[in-house]
């Protein structure tokens, strides 16, 4: 059945409104525009906006887990939990695994994969692998050298629906690793590291072209002269074109400086946006218990932090709460930019990084995964974040009205 979506503000990523109108047939846009015919009015099925925003569907390239459910605690979990997505607008998710990266749960693993057969709410291109070959550990993170025949093992286990795996440029043995996902064409993403210039020039080299929760354990090289500081992953990376960044925009694991500062090196087109969400992402603040590494205390305010007295790691930073919702109305609310620009950060750049050409954009042929939208004002409450113009005492937040993906409606608020 053909849909028509009318008196909308249809938004293009990048470019700004270019259409009042658009129409949908077998999944996908087939026409948009600004003004309608009586030809093109008659539509078996046709919405009426009311003058709401229309925009491609976000798309999170880093995300743990939903509400009450973390992706890989259990194929239940991950259909549940990528259910809920399209609440926030997001209608194209890597669910993002770590815990069950490691030779001892490659059952566990196989079973996962499988369910994502059952995934009907979003499209899930395949998981987000964030190591084991990483150098510095997270809460649960596992660091492993880089092993050309386990990550043959990973694939094979989860059916090769390995779509990204996040890894260190400076863990032992890696460009073996990094070679052999650049030559099937897996995205490769830098993370958890401290290499030096010439590590990580080996890592871009080789393949590895992104960077994933950009500033969040980067950390500098060694300091080897007192007063000289030390160049290292992030400003190799800024520094080279080729390579895309993407940043957790809840304001609490960096500040809204570091992706202004990439963005003035990058542009849109080199600057993603990503939640890292863990479970309790979009509910109250509580404690929420994760399938393998524990409890994690979850606010809005304060992101998501491993709940362990006695544990090393208690206190520290676990993902986030954050939702793509709530993260696209930061970054309206921190840049100075047009809105068309930051729309693009979680719509077509990581579309194009991911190789997803027909997703992120308002285009003829393109996917009809797409969002309405509702904005309300609100004053701003609690600290504002450093470099932020004072001038922004109020904040736009915007609010899933009805989302599609495959011209389906998956999410309605009504």
């Amino acid at each position: 059945m053909d849909t028509l979506i009318f008196n909308a503000r249809v938004m293009q990523p990048g470019e700004g409104i270019v259409g009042t109108w658009l129409k949908i047939s077998d999944g996908k846009i087939t026409e948009f525009g600004t003004h309608l015919s009586d030809g093109e009015c008659e539509t078996e099925n046709r919405i009426d906006a009311g003058g709401r925003l229309l925009t491609p569907g976000l798309i999170d390239m880093h995300t743990h887990g939903i509400c009450e459910y973390a992706y890989e605690g259990g194929p239940e979990d991950l259909v549940n939990g990528l259910r809920e997505a399209p609440r926030f607008g997001s209608t194209c998710i890597l669910p993002t695994l770590y815990e069950l990266v490691i030779p001892e749960r490659l059952e566990r693993l196989a079973k996962l994969s499988a369910a994502l057969d059952k995934v009907d709410s979003v499209v899930a291109p395949g998981f987000h692998f964030e190591g084991p070959f990483v150098v510095h550990t997270g809460a649960g993170l596992r660091t492993l050298p880089g092993d050309a025949g386990l990550l043959n093992d990973l694939i094979d286990a989860c059916g090769g629906r390995m779509a990204a795996m996040s890894l260190s440029p400076d863990a032992e043995n890696v460009l073996p690793v990094i070679e052999r996902l650049y030559a099937m064409r897996i995205s490769i993403f830098m993370t958890h590291t401290s290499a030096d210039i010439e590590q990580t020039v080996a890592a871009i080299e080789a393949g590895a072209r992104h960077a994933t929760h950009f500033y969040n354990v980067f950390f500098l090289p060694e300091e080897k002269e007192m007063g000289l500081r030390p160049v290292g992953a992030v400003e190799t990376i800024l520094a080279d074109p080729r390579c895309t960044v993407d940043f957790i925009c809840d304001g609490i694991h960096v500040n809204p400086m570091a992706v202004k500062s990439a963005l003035a090196a990058k542009g849109v087109e080199g600057v993603a946006m990503i939640t890292d969400s863990n479970i309790g992402a979009g509910m109250p603040a509580g404690v929420y218990q994760t399938p393998l590494s524990g409890r994690v205390r979850v606010s809005p305010d304060n992101g998501a932090r491993v709940d362990e007295p006695g544990n090393k790691y208690h206190g520290a930073l676990a993902g986030s709460s954050l939702t793509m919702d709530r993260g696209i109305s930061n970054l309206m609310y921190w840049l100075d930019r047009p809105e068309a620009e930051v729309w693009a950060m979680a719509t077509s750049t990581p579309a194009r990084i991911l190789g997803l050409p027909d997703k992120g954009v308002i285009r003829e042929g393109a996917d009809a995964d797409l969002v309405l939208w509702t904005e309300e004002l609100k004053e701003v409450e609690g600290k504002i974040p450093k470099g932020i113009k004072l001038k922004k005492q109020e904040k736009v937040e915007y609010r899933a009205f009805r989302t599609w993906v495959g011209g389906r409606c998956v999410y309605s608020a009504e």
